[in-house]
């Protein structure tokens, strides 16, 4: 009997499908863009031919530095093969500059650098906007264990300390960035995507934005800006 593959989930930037092995998916990434929940929607021309090849360096890049993360292979242009994983509802957002809904809640100008590295955690839920929450919350919505949160932020903030190593030498700043997590087989994995959709890079040199607030401002060059970040990473 052949197996027959089928569409687990369409998200706004992905799809998921399963595939032969039932502990791996496949995920495709679109085009499609979207931003402030889903109020404001477009088309980043192959943005997900981008983030796909820029997900799989980071993925690769922090595997290396032993940070186990759901990435098995990127498999062409928009399909990465992952390990299945049982998400954990929370998104962890590490910030190293104010910008974006930090700068408007503590009513800083943009591009304040922060003394340490803030970790803030989010309510993963469309419906509600995916709130701001904080470890008794977590705790009354009984979404992880207070080792979980642990291990959550510690490792978030390992994975700051690499990328921000490794993008000073490409003359990029990390802003801040959206993780995602899951359990597969009992053990924490970094999940979804690592990307211009995700972070927040800023040149190092002028705080020309490289991200999607190119998409969510209307400053155009959006496109652009997802080449510039592939290419400064050492892509083609």
């Amino acid at each position: 009997m052949s197996f027959e593959e089928k569409m687990l989930y369409e998200g706004k930037a992905k799809k998921v499908f399963t595939t032969d092995n039932m502990d791996e998916y496949r995920v495709y990434f679109k085009d499609d863009a979207t931003a402030f929940n889903g109020e404001k929607k477009g088309t980043i021309q192959s943005k997900g031919v981008l983030n796909n090849s820029i997900s799989s360096f980071f993925f690769e890049l922090l595997q290396s530095k032993g940070i186990n993360t759901h990435f098995v292979k990127k498999l062409n242009e928009r399909d990465m093969l992952v390990k299945k994983l049982t998400i954990v509802p929370i998104e962890v957002v590490v910030r190293n500059i104010a910008a974006g809904s930090l700068a408007k809640r503590l009513g800083w100008e943009e591009g304040r650098k922060l003394k340490k590295p803030v970790v803030e955690f989010y309510y993963k839920s469309d419906e509600l906007g995916d709130p701001l929450i904080n470890r008794s919350h977590v705790a009354a919505l009984d979404i992880a264990t207070p080792d979980q949160l642990d291990e959550l932020e510690g490792v978030s903030l390992k994975i700051n300390s690499a990328l921000s190593e490794f993008l000073t030498e490409k003359n990029i700043l990390l802003v801040d960035f959206k993780l995602e997590y899951g359990l597969h087989k009992g053990a924490l994995l970094l999940g979804d995507e690592i990307s211009p959709d995700t972070c927040r890079f800023w040149d190092a040199s002028t705080n020309e934005k490289l991200d999607k607030d190119r998409f969510r401002r209307d400053l155009g060059n959006v496109e652009e800006a997802y080449q510039e970040i592939w290419k400064r990473i050492g892509g083609k």
